[in-house]
């Protein structure tokens, strides 16, 4: 399962193999000072919003890529167990938001080094 996890100064979304295959993508990394906030999300799956560019999905249920909205390009990591999560807004990298279903969305902020929203 996906972890969001801090390395020093790098936040990294660490995906196992059948993830990335169904992501289209290997494990993110992205700077700590390109984090703006850190937002709990109670019902993830439906915080996932846009056209999947590319990835796996199946609405409702489990979202796995990109997707692009009018927010922006957003990194989504949601399996079907999820039922909550974290978005990770980002800035000056590729991706927008990273969204990532984990089980206790407020210790894993923590762990960053963030308060949740």
């Amino acid at each position: 399962m996906a972890e969001l996890v801090r390395e020093e100064d790098t936040i990294v979304l660490r995906m196992s193999t059948i993830e990335k295959l169904e992501g289209v993508h290997g494990d993110i990394k992205v700077p700590v000072s390109a984090v703006q906030s850190v937002t709990v999300l109670d019902d993830v799956i439906h915080a996932v919003h846009g056209v999947k560019m590319p990835g796996s999905r199946l609405p409702g249920v489990f979202a796995m890529g990109t997707f692009l909205s009018k927010e922006g390009t957003t990194f989504v990591m949601v399996h079907h167990q999820n039922k909550r999560g974290l978005k990770l807004a980002l800035k000056g990298v590729s991706y927008d938001a990273l969204i990532v279903g984990v089980d206790d969305p407020e210790q894993v902020a923590i762990s960053l080094g963030f308060k949740s929203e």
